[in-house]
């Protein structure tokens, strides 16, 4: 290329390409990846989590912003304003708009000055319409970037644990299936991907069979890949037909053909995961159900939250008001949170009155567990007394030091906590010498009940798990929507938690280990291996418990 050529490319090229980036007046066409929001780039959550307009391809794109953005906000990170989402994909009418409208709607999104993310499934410049849409916001003099995407191609496969290449098959072919493919140009191919064959398979596997391909040749059909709803079948040319119509299998969906599709007997990595598309109940409050819902996704499941707690402030707030004075002044020698909301309440009226952390300035503090010491620390402060043992009131207790005159100058324990909590921490100070400032900080009430579809499915056994993180969530969920069928695993976080959901006549299945909600999680996922490693060694095919219902089994009374 000339000087001068490399010139003159370089002012064809927009000046405000060059300034800028990720900016007003910006455009940037992510890739999404196949369907797992984990597979974003780092530069892709960016873009999203600043963006002003969101132009979508799909229905499923607007849940997909709404998981970033709810992940920043977890770590502090959340924008001011929702970005305004605009359908790029289709049109009022329902149908999928062509390259050259949704290059129309991209453009006028561009022009309004604002930061702009174009949203394309995969990758943006691989059987996209990012190509035509970047053209045309490049002809409008307008600043964009590309990003791009995990495509299917790759990421599909590897999800259903099969490499397209080793050191013994480097050659592989990517085909898309049209009206017309000269398959014998793929003959000697060790391995084919192929796109858009669901409904050809028949047709394609009798033409590869004509050129000389083995019968019985291996083939793995994956449909909607890295995503939790993830089905592969493994099956022959001669015999694929028949199967794909057999499991019913439908678009979108990848086909492997080659001796790597064997690997997956051993690489089978994501499909296998202890609670691979069960759908789990959360009945918890939603500012604290997080951490439980990614760890249930993290080993293959589908939480779903329904809020059965709210928490509120007091009905009468003067008894919170009289005893954040009383600290202020140091009225106390202790305080005691037992829980993240009960630490939470104390912050707000903090910043109410315009206090911060230096008002604990010599007093002492403790947890009921590690989760609340965290978010103590999350305030800037440490807590002093955390148990060594059982994370429980109980276990606060233990380690609870005895009052002595002559140790400590004041006798008076604050002890912020919820309208329903259990009185023996009160009992267990008193008998240790302490007075305590028992105060309601918050109010736990039972929330609305969810909607209709969903009540039905905990009473017809459409879940296959619900975890109860609390006595509470037990009596709510039963309350507003009825008892969970039979066939549901019932997990449970403590022992406290499993009498409450055998006095409601739930068959506790998990209990676990320590009353901490990764932990919780955990042992579900015991459960379930263990369960799919039962039926595998029996020889049965490896189901959900929602997929039978066992007349044999009954709850307790």
């Amino acid at each position: 290329m000339t000087r001068a050529t490399t010139a003159k490319k370089a002012a064809s090229t927009p000046a405000a390409a060059q300034v800028h980036p990720g900016g007003p007046g910006f455009t940037a066409f992510v890739g999404t990846g196949p369907g797992d929001p984990d597979l974003l780039t780092v530069r892709a959550v960016r873009l999203i989590e600043d963006a002003d307009v969101v132009i979508t391809e799909d229905p499923g794109h607007a849940d997909l912003v709404a998981v970033v953005r709810a992940r920043a906000a977890q770590v502090g990170d959340e924008t001011a304003a929702e970005p305004e989402i605009v359908d790029g994909g289709f049109g009022e009418d329902g149908q999928p708009l062509t390259h050259a409208a949704r290059a129309k709607v991209v453009v006028k999104q561009a022009k309004r000055g604002l930061r702009v993310v174009r949203l394309l499934g995969g990758d943006p410049f691989l059987y996209a319409s990012g190509p035509e849409e970047a053209q045309a916001v490049a002809k409008a003099g307008l600043a964009f970037e590309v990003v791009p995407g995990v495509s299917s191609v790759g990421a599909v496969p590897a999800y259903a644990g099969i490499p397209l290449t080793t050191k013994d098959h480097r050659e592989v072919a990517v085909v898309t299936c049209g009206d017309k493919v000269d398959w014998s140009r793929y003959a000697d191919t060790p391995t084919l991907v192929l796109l858009s064959a669901v409904g050809q398979i028949a047709d394609i596997a009798k033409q590869l069979i004509a050129i000389g391909r083995s019968p019985q040749t291996p083939v793995a059909m994956t449909r909607v890949g890295t995503t939790t709803e993830q089905e592969t079948i493994t099956s022959t040319l001669e015999h694929i037909a028949a199967d794909v119509r057999a499991a019913r299998i439908a678009p979108p969906a990848i086909t492997v053909i080659g001796a790597v599709v064997d690997l997956r007997e051993k690489l089978s990595w994501f499909e296998t995961k202890p609670l691979f598309g069960w759908r789990v109940l959360v009945p918890r409050t939603k500012e604290q159900s997080a951490s439980l819902s990614n760890r249930i996704r993290e080993f293959g499941g589908v939480p779903e939250e329904v809020p059965t707690i709210s928490v509120e402030p007091p009905r009468n707030p003067q008894q919170m008001d009289k005893a954040v004075r009383g600290l202020v002044e140091g009225r106390y020698e202790w305080i005691a949170f037992t829980s993240v909301n009960a630490v939470k309440a104390v912050r707000e009226k903090f910043e109410e009155y315009g206090l911060d952390a230096r008002a604990f300035s010599g007093l002492k503090i403790a947890a009921v567990g590690e989760k609340t010491a965290q978010a103590i620390a999350d305030w800037g402060l440490r807590a002093d007394l955390v148990p060594s043992g059982e994370q429980s009131a109980a276990g606060l207790l233990e380690d609870w030091p005895e009052y002595d005159e002559q140790l400590d100058p004041i006798n008076r324990v604050f002890l912020p906590r919820a309208d329903i909590a259990t009185e023996n921490l009160v009992a267990g100070l008193i008998d240790l010498g302490w007075e305590c400032d028992d105060v309601t900080a918050y109010r736990t009430v039972r929330a609305a009940p969810p909607p209709a579809p969903t009540r039905d499915a905990i009473k017809t056994g459409k879940f296959d798990a619900v975890v109860f993180t609390s006595s509470s969530t037990v009596r709510n969920l039963v309350g507003i929507a009825g008892k969970p069928h039979p066939s549901t695993i019932i997990a449970v976080i403590g022992p406290a938690t499993a009498k409450t959901a055998e006095e409601h006549g739930l068959r506790v299945d998990v209990l676990a280990p320590k009353p901490d909600v990764e932990l919780l999680v955990e042992a579900l996922a015991g459960f379930g291996a263990s369960r799919r490693a039962a039926m595998l060694e029996a020889g049965e095919p490896v189901t959900k418990p929602s997929d039978r219902k066992p007349s044999a089994r009954r709850r307790k009374a």
